[in-house]
């Protein structure tokens, strides 16, 4: 087990080291605290855009199922007649220039595995650039937008936000409830009673915390072909190899396993970079991998490998607190 492996296991587990990082949890508290103080007082270089910003992110390490609450609202806010734009991180991106303009024939070297599928999925103008609030600028001297979503940048406090999401994994919860590197943090817990709505991936039902939202299995896709087939095209029982290099693998292949497959599941790092050698595994099972990880693997994708698309499903009582914000925040007719 690779040694973040392990971080991440003691993280939501527990362990007695972890008390031995404690000083440096204190500082980076510190920190990031000092950091937030000055946001809140308008110290430093804040850009605040001319259109709504909404940022969706988290305040634990590891996946939380942002990218498909992004792909979401993407669509949501397009069926209200709103032109919607995107800023990324880019993480793992090596763009020749920042800030750098996604293009679906990227390459995810390039663009970020993320920004990537989402420009792909749904064609939205996106801009890339570790400083969100220049990713913004560049963007709007491109586009006529009436809004912008921030993929992550929940702790970017160069950028003013009108409206913050955070994301958290109900199996996980907030692990040992410690910050980095004691614990998952980010932040501090508090900061949840910050933000203006809390999504729980997972849950059953809305709560006084906060509302509930699950990613909904649809389709499966051929890397090769593009082919499209429904979930009952592998009969219950079979045997597939499940790849995921996301920030919780685990999640993918419970949800491979709900679906009655006998999954030998093959987890890699978030973000990791993937060779027709690794996933090699020496038959002919299909090999079933998440959207994230297809967009870096379709030039050499073998004929049995296929995508699980899955799309997010808020709950109605979300839906309706995101209309009431969106109609507070651009309460005029747009186009």
């Amino acid at each position: 087990m690779a040694f973040s492996d392990r971080l991440l296991a003691a993280w939501y587990r527990g362990h007695p080291a972890l008390g031995l990082l404690r000083p440096l949890e204190w500082l980076y508290r510190r920190v990031v605290q000092g950091k937030r103080q000055a946001f809140l007082a308008g110290q430093g270089d804040i850009f605040r855009s001319p259109v709504p910003v909404l940022v969706v992110g988290n305040i634990t390490v590891g996946g939380t199922g942002k990218t498909p609450l992004i792909l979401w609202l993407i669509e949501h806010c397009r069926a209200r007649g709103l032109r919607v734009g995107v800023v990324s991180r880019g993480y793992g991106a090596t763009p020749a220039q920042l800030p750098w303009r996604v293009r679906s024939e990227d390459a995810a070297a390039v663009a970020g595995d993320e920004p990537l599928l989402i420009v792909q999925r749904t064609g939205v103008p996106l801009m890339i650039d570790p400083q969100r609030a220049r990713a913004v600028q560049a963007l709007l001297k491109q586009e006529a937008l009436d809004l912008i979503l921030c993929d992550d940048g929940l702790q970017h406090y160069r950028l003013a936000r009108d409206l913050e999401l955070v994301l958290i994994d109900v199996a996980r919860g907030l692990g040992n409830r410690r910050c980095l590197p004691a614990g998952p943090l980010r932040e501090p817990a508090e900061r949840l009673d910050t933000v203006d709505a809390v999504l729980f991936n997972g849950a059953a039902g809305d709560s006084t915390e906060g509302y509930a939202f699950n990613l909904q299995p649809s389709v499966l896709v051929n890397l090769r072909s593009g082919a499209r087939l429904p979930l009952t095209h592998f009969p219950a029982g079979q045997a597939v190899h499940a790849v995921a290099g996301i920030g919780n693998p685990q999640r993918f292949f419970n949800t491979l396993e709900a679906l009655h497959w006998q999954v030998l599941a093959h987890p890699f790092a978030d973000h990791a970079t993937f060779t027709p050698a690794a996933l090699d595994f020496g038959d002919d099972l299909p090999l079933l991998m998440t959207e994230k990880d297809a967009v870096k693997c379709r030039s050499f994708a073998a004929e049995h490998w296929w995508y699980l698309a899955v799309d997010a499903q808020p709950s109605p009582a979300f839906v309706d607190w995101l209309d009431r914000q969106l109609a507070r925040l651009l309460p005029l007719p747009r186009g």
